[in-house]
């Protein structure tokens, strides 16, 4: 079964907000950038804005669409949609008791990240450089 997920790489200056998966959580332990579940036939720029609210307690006023990544985990499957988000209202915390923290985005390769998203950790690296 695939899962569809809006991811927000929520941006200020030159950091990043991630977010600390729980243990309990699949792929639990492992930094990520926040979002969530898309509803069926929720498109994923309203999942996004929703899931945000819900976890990070920000309203989505600013985004762009990233990139998308398909992986195999091999007990589930996703396909992450990546969105740039450069503006909102409130300071984003974690709703849901996760450990979250800003990090400059030149530091993004010293947490470890679930696989999928090893590739936008790559690219924001190189975009900051």
């Amino acid at each position: 079964m695939l899962v569809k997920v809006a991811v927000g790489i929520i941006l200020r200056d030159s950091a990043v907000f991630i977010a600390l998966r729980q243990s309990n959580q699949h792929q639990g332990n492992l930094w990520e950038f926040p979002g969530g579940k898309c509803e069926p036939s929720e498109p994923a720029d309203v999942a996004l804005v929703r899931e945000l609210k819900e976890e990070c307690g920000i309203m989505v006023t600013e985004y762009a669409y990233f990139k998308t990544i398909a992986h195999d985990y091999g007990d589930k499957q996703v396909e992450l949609c990546f969105y740039k988000v450069t503006g909102f209202d409130g300071d984003p915390v974690g709703k849901e008791g996760q450990e979250v923290r800003w990090v400059d985005i030149s530091d993004l390769a010293s947490y470890d990240f679930p696989d999928a998203n090893k590739v936008i950790v790559n690219d924001l690296l190189k975009a900051s450089s």
